[in-house]
């Protein structure tokens, strides 16, 4: 009863907003876009920090835009809010006949193929298909890799992935001779798809292992810079010897 209570409180919160608030008001679906992406990463970093606080505020502000494009689409005519959960509803039903229904499965890569199935019957379109075009690119990758595997076209084994990571280095060596922009721009896109692939068959998030080295090197570069400035120095008159020996030194004070 709290519950509904609180959703239909949040409703006529945005009932009123969007009558009496100037900016709300002036809000639409695409203006909303960019904001639903940025809360939706600071979500992100809150789960990363492992901040409940911050995560229960996040997750109040993705609801509040769920509310919010709800509204818009209702004023126009085309749904609501309990359009929405209705929907997400009677998927979720859909998709999980080994609940619902009398199916049986062995593991969750069952769940993973039957719930590919089913989207592709219903929709009848490629299994690729439902990947958003806008995906950051690693994102991308990781996430048609991971549809195509669960209908089982993959690598059986992660030794093969590593095996096509070289065959693709020498394919980018040889565009480098060929000096080819194109060719060098694709072969080098096969190097990183190939790896994030690795990284997938070892249960690695190259989205967040990249982020940790960045942030590594963020680091140790900051420290760099301090070493340097100690010195009396800048960065862009110092030999290439000596920046390495600061660099190591700037890699030991971070390790």
């Amino acid at each position: 009863m709290k519950a509904q209570n609180n959703i239909s409180r949040l409703l006529k919160i945005m009932d009123d907003l969007r009558l009496n608030c100037p900016w709300d008001k002036k809000q639409t679906l695409d203006s909303l876009k960019r904001l639903t992406v940025e809360e939706t990463y600071e979500l992100n970093d809150a789960i990363e920090n492992k901040n409940f606080d911050n995560i229960k505020e996040e997750l109040g502000d993705l609801l509040l835009h769920i509310v919010f494009y709800s509204k818009i689409a209702s004023e126009k005519n085309h749904f609501d809010f309990n359009d929405v959960v209705e929907k997400i509803c009677e998927k979720l039903i859909e998709r999980h006949p080994h609940v619902y229904g009398e199916l049986k499965i062995r593991n969750e890569n069952d769940v993973k193929y039957n719930w590919e199935m089913i989207k592709k019957e219903k929709s009848n379109k490629s299994l690729l298909s439902g990947v958003p075009k806008n995906l950051p690119p690693m994102s991308k990758a990781y996430r048609v890799q991971e549809k195509v595997s669960s209908v089982g076209f993959d690598w059986k084994k992660s030794e093969s992935v590593i095996e096509k990571i070289f065959e693709e280095f020498n394919e980018f060596q040889s565009a480098i001779s060929s000096k080819n922009k194109i060719e060098i721009r694709d072969e080098f896109g096969d190097i990183l798809f190939s790896l994030i692939n690795y990284a997938r068959h070892n249960n690695i998030d190259p989205e967040e292992s990249l982020n940790s080295s960045t942030e590594k090197f963020k680091k140790r570069f900051n420290t760099l810079e301090k070493i340097v400035e100690a010195n009396g120095l800048k960065i862009k008159d110092i030999t290439e010897k000596k920046l390495n020996d600061f660099w190591e030194k700037s890699k030991k004070i971070n390790s």
